[in-house]
C-alpha cells in the first residue's frame, strides 16, 4: 500500500499525517496567487483609482475629523502599513493626526492587549493617533439609530457614528454568515451592539446551511444597509493569498468596491474538488486562538463531506472555546431545533453565542466532527457534540476504520479561508433559502 505524507498546519507549527494514496482526493490550499512587490505602492494604487466613490482627499476636505474602522488580530489584514498611508492622505486633505482615531472592530471578540495592538498596528500609527478596542457592552459607547427595514435594531459605536468622516479596512475572505468577509462588516459586526451582532448571527441561521460564499443573501443586505446608516460609504479592503500577503486591494464604495474584491477574492478561495469526501480533515489555520475562530473550520468541510460523513478539526485553540462567550458549552449540547425554540423563547441571554451554537448545531446534523486540540479538553469537546483525538493521525485511523477500507478523504490545509467547490453542486451567487425562527 503506498502511503501519502501530508503536513498540516497546527498553530505556529505543522504536524504530518500518514494517508494511503489509494484513499486520497487530493490536499487542497487556497491557490497560491503572487503577492505585489510592494504593498504601500499597492494600496497608493487603489487610492489613485477609487470604486464608484471620488478620491479619498475629495471626500475627506473640509471635515473636520475621521475615524479609520479596522479589523482586529484574528485577521491578516496589514493594517501597520494601510492606516499610515491613509492618516498622510488625510493630512493632505486638511485633517491633522490630532483629529484622526483608529476604532478595533472587535465585534464581540476580547480587548486586543497593548502588546497586540502594537503588533497589528505598528509603532507609527500608535505614536500619531488614538488606537482603541471597541467596547460591543458598554450602553453609553453605542448610539441607537432604529431599526432596519426588516427590524434589527441598530446600535453602532458613539465615536464612529458622530465622527465627520468615516473609513473601513479590512481583508475579503469567505465566510459563512454575510457570505464573504469585508465591506460593511467592520461596521456590523465590528463596531455594533451585542444585540445588532445578534440580530444578523440569528438571520444567518435560519438557512438550513451557511452563506459561506453566496454574495447575495439576507444578511449582507442588512450589514450593507447599516453601514449606509452609520454613513460608512467608503472602504480599503485587501485581498490576501494564503501567506497573508497582499495580492490586490480596492479602495472605494462600500459596496462597489467589496464587490469588485470579491471576484479577485474567489480567484484565491475558490477552490475545485472532484468529489464529496468520506472524510474531510481540515486544520483552522489561520484561525487558530479559540474554537470561536477556529469554528470557521466547520463551513468550508461542510460543503466538502458527503452527508454521515466525518469532519476532523485540528486546531490549537490555546485561550479555549471562547473568551467572550463563556457560556457556549451550556449551549452545544442541544440540537438546532432545541436552541431555536429557546432563542425564541428569550431563554438565552446570549444571543450571540446562541447563533453559533445553532450553526455548529446544524454542521453536527449532517456529518460527525471530531477534533484534535491542545486547548480543548476532551469533556469540552463531548459537551460541543465533538469527539476528541489526541493526535490527528489517531483522528484519521479510526475515521478509516469507521468508514471503510474504500473511504475516500480530502484534506483542507487552511479550512477557514477556503471556498470548497464540487462540481455544479455549489451556487456561490444566489441566496440560499430562509425559514423563521420558531
Amino acid at each position: 500500500m503506498t502511503v501519502r505524507n501530508v503536513t498540516l498546519p497546527y498553530g505556529q507549527k505543522s504536524v504530518e499525517i500518514r494517508i494511503p494514496e489509494g484513499n486520497l482526493v487530493g490536499v487542497y490550499s487556497p491557490r497560491d496567487v503572487a503577492p505585489v512587490n510592494d504593498v504601500g505602492a499597492e494600496i497608493r494604487r487603489a487610492l489613485a483609482s477609487p470604486i464608484g466613490a471620488l478620491s479619498l482627499r475629495e471626500q475627506v476636505r473640509g471635515r473636520k475629523n475621521a475615524v479609520l474602522i479596522a479589523d482586529d488580530n484574528t485577521r491578516l489584514t496589514p493594517t501597520d502599513i494601510l492606516i499610515p498611508i491613509l492618516m498622510n492622505e488625510c493630512n493632505a486633505a486638511g485633517i491633522p493626526d490630532a483629529a484622526i482615531r483608529v476604532i478595533i472592530a472587535l465585534g464581540t471578540h476580547r480587548f486586543m492587549t497593548n502588546d497586540e495592538i502594537r503588533d497589528k498596528f505598528g509603532a507609527e500609527t500608535l505614536r500619531r493617533v488614538p488606537v482603541v478596542n471597541h467596547p460591543y457592552k458598554d450602553p453609553a459607547a453605542l448610539v441607537d439609530l432604529g431599526m432596519t427595514k426588516n427590524g434589527g435594531r441598530i446600535r453602532i459605536n458613539r465615536a464612529v457614528v458622530e465622527a465627520d468622516f468615516k473609513m473601513g479596512i479590512g481583508s475579503i475572505v469567505p465566510h459563512h454568515i454575510p457570505g464573504y468577509a469585508g465591506g460593511a462588516k467592520i461596521i456590523q459586526p465590528g463596531v455594533s451592539g451585542e444585540e445588532t451582532t445578534a440580530y444578523t448571527h440569528l438571520l444567518s441561521v435560519r438557512a438550513p446551511r451557511s452563506y459561506l460564499g453566496v454574495l447575495e443573501n439576507p444578511v449582507r443586505e442588512e450589514l450593507d444597509a447599516m453601514a449606509r446608516k452609520v454613513g460608512m460609504n467608503t472602504i480599503l479592503n485587501t485581498v490576501l493569498n494564503r501567506h497573508g500577503q497582499v495580492v490586490q486591494a480596492f479602495f472605494g464604495d462600500v459596496v462597489e468596491a467589496f464587490r469588485a474584491g470579491v471576484a479577485k477574492s474567489r480567484e484565491v478561495y475558490d477552490v475545485p474538488i472532484p468529489e464529496e469526501a468520506d472524510i474531510v480533515l481540515a486544520s483552522s489555520h489561520p484561525c487558530d486562538l479559540e474554537f470561536w475562530q477556529a469554528h470557521k473550520t466547520l463551513y468550508p468541510s461542510d460543503l466538502a463531506v458527503k452527508a454521515g460523513g466525518i469532519v476532523i478539526v485540528a486546531t490549537p485553540c490555546h485561550e479555549g472555546v471562547a473568551q467572550t462567550h463563556c457560556n457556549m458549552l451550556d449551549m452545544t449540547p442541544y440540537g438546532s431545533r432545541r436552541l431555536r425554540e429557546m432563542v425564541s423563547a428569550k431563554e438565552l441571554a446570549d444571543e450571540v453565542g446562541a447563533a453559533l451554537a445553532i450553526a455548529w448545531a446544524q454542521v453536527k446534523e449532517r456529518e460527525e466532527v471530531w477534533i484534535v486540540s491542545d486547548g480543548i479538553r476532551p469533556d469540552e469537546a463531548a459537551k460541543l457534540g465533538f469527539r476528541h483525538f489526541n493526535s490527528v493521525q489517531e483522528a484519521l485511523d479510526a475515521a478509516l476504520a469507521q468508514k471503510g477500507p474504500a473511504a475516500r478523504v480530502t484534506v483542507l490545509t487552511h479550512a477557514p479561508d477556503m471556498l470548497p467547490r464540487i462540481a455544479a453542486a455549489f451556487t456561490p451567487t444566489a441566496a440560499r433559502s430562509v425559514s423563521p425562527l420558531p
